[in-house]
């Protein structure tokens, strides 16, 4: 099968490592606190991952048809130039994470549960990512987001979400009207083979992006993106 559900992510945080990211001391009258939070969100957190090996239809200007949804990104056209095949993805902390921490009524409480989830999206996006490796036996990979640059914006989630199919029945994440994802802490993207290392931060100018993987290269659009 082409389309990959993943729902039986596990996920244990680990105590002291969840104290470090949000400066609980050892000490503190807070850990008891934090610590019941972590046992909460053991037993009821389902991370959830959605993928699919899809193909490119063709290549038009600023446009790449995947599986029959058009792409508008000169960005992604230029990388995706030699690739074949693709792998749209969606990851999630899940709808049952994002309820509880809906439902704490403390601030300090709803920060740390949103922390906790920035935690279990990132345990599925790495369960994702092993999935495909072995699956597929993957090499050198790259990926590009929407809303990650100007050249692919937000808007773009709708086509990928297409691709993907039901992605709410698979795993409960939906776009809002503005085309943002629910839950929150959901991460999308499109996946691809690639020579070289490559990461939309290049052609991102933000400074002191907490996220930033690569510096920034003022050059890189000109160089290899722009239309002659």
């Amino acid at each position: 099968m082409n389309t990959h559900i993943l729902d039986a992510i596990p996920f244990r945080p680990e105590l002291m490592d969840l104290a470090r990211r949000l400066r609980v001391r050892e000490n503190s009258p807070y850990l008891a606190d934090l610590q019941r939070l972590r046992d909460e969100a053991e037993r009821i957190a389902r991370p959830k991952a959605l993928y699919k090996v899809a193909f490119i239809d063709a290549r038009n200007g600023d446009e790449v048809t995947v599986d029959g949804v058009t792409l508008t990104s000169r960005v992604l056209r230029v990388n995706l130039e030699h690739v074949q095949r693709v792998f749209p993805y969606i990851a999630t902390c899940g709808v049952e994470l994002d309820q509880w921490s809906h439902a704490q009524d403390d601030m300090l409480f709803r920060y740390w549960a949103d922390v906790i989830k920035e935690m279990a999206v990132r345990d599925a996006v790495q369960a994702l990512y092993q999935h495909m490796t072995t699956q597929y036996g993957l090499g050198k990979m790259a990926l590009m987001s929407p809303g990650s640059l100007a050249d692919w914006p937000l808007p773009q989630q709708r086509p990928l979400f297409t691709i993907l199919g039901d992605v709410k029945s698979a795993i409960g994440v939906e776009l809002s009207d503005s085309f943002l994802m629910i839950p929150n802490k959901s991460v999308s993207g499109l996946r691809f083979a690639t020579e070289e290392d490559f990461a939309s931060c290049q052609l991102c100018p933000r400074e002191n992006c907490p996220s930033r993987r690569m510096p920034y290269d003022e050059t890189l659009y000109d160089r290899k993106y722009r239309q002659r």
